[in-house]
């Protein structure tokens, strides 16, 4: 495990970064020199950390001239963040409607590394429920919301998500390996939803499908859980289309209004 360096010289080097971000950002050229200048500091720490965020990508340098301006990474970064926080605010509203209608737990899951991690979540009013809790981690292979983050990128792409995992048998209905993974996400794909079929838990189904970003990008994914005491195989078809009936209007809060899948 990584350890956070706390020593002055790496403070006094974030905050120098820092520094020369914020001026790059009220100027949209500015030279080496005058940049120094405006931050009071010397000219050669200044070129040494712009080289190093040029590199990163943080940075532009038109031509060989000695002007330099921020590129749109951290744009990205922001906009990343931003829709991070308008997901959470609008799936929380659709999540406590579809959780009044179904009374079932609901997840919102979003993909990290490789891993799935709960954003939100609605708890069942039932007293037989699944215990999960905000911020936790969940195996990709194993669960319908990583199925469903997964489903419609490339084999090549699932491969290395998962080249380090190890394929944890939590039942003996956990998918044995990415092979038997990628059979599965192309029957995702063809039906617009995941499953988990007591992949992760004895006595436990899930549900899930896609949620889109403005531009079309599955960024997460709904989720609705129920015990096997409680899941009747006739009413897959309404569960399936309430998910998406939400997951619809969660994406279309986001700015996407072309959501694939019929809903009820």
């Amino acid at each position: 495990m990584s350890t956070i360096d706390n020593s002055p010289d790496s403070v006094s080097s974030v905050l120098k970064v820092f520094g020369i971000l914020q001026a790059l950002g009220e100027q949209k050229e500015i030279g080496v020199t005058e940049l120094s200048q405006r931050i009071m500091m010397s000219k050669s720490t200044v070129y040494r950390f712009l080289q190093t965020m040029k590199t990163l990508g943080y940075v532009t340098q038109e031509g060989e001239t000695d002007k330099y301006a921020l590129s749109l990474k951290l744009f990205e970064l922001g906009a990343k963040a931003l829709e991070y926080q308008d997901l959470v605010q609008i799936a929380d509203e659709q999540m406590y409607r579809l959780g009044k209608l179904t009374k079932e737990t609901l997840h919102l899951g979003m993909l990290d590394e490789d891993s799935i991690v709960y954003l939100h979540k609605i708890d069942s009013e039932y007293n037989l429920r699944m215990y999960s809790r905000i911020g936790r981690r969940r195996p990709l292979y194993s669960t319908g919301l990583g199925k469903i983050i997964m489903a419609w990128l490339p084999e090549t792409e699932v491969r290395a998500m998962l080249a380090n995992v190890t394929f944890e048998r939590f039942t003996e209905h956990t998918l044995a390996d990415v092979d038997a993974l990628l059979v599965e996400l192309a029957q995702v794909r063809e039906q617009g939803y995941a499953e988990d079929r007591e992949e992760m838990e004895h006595g436990l189904r899930c549900f899930a499908v896609p949620i889109y970003s403005r531009m079309g990008r599955i960024i997460a994914g709904l989720s609705l859980s129920l015990p096997l005491v409680r899941y009747h195989e006739e009413n897959r078809a309404t569960l399936v289309a309430q998910l998406h009936e939400a997951a619809a209007n969660i994406s279309a809060g986001l700015g996407f209004h072309d959501y694939p899948f019929p809903r009820k």
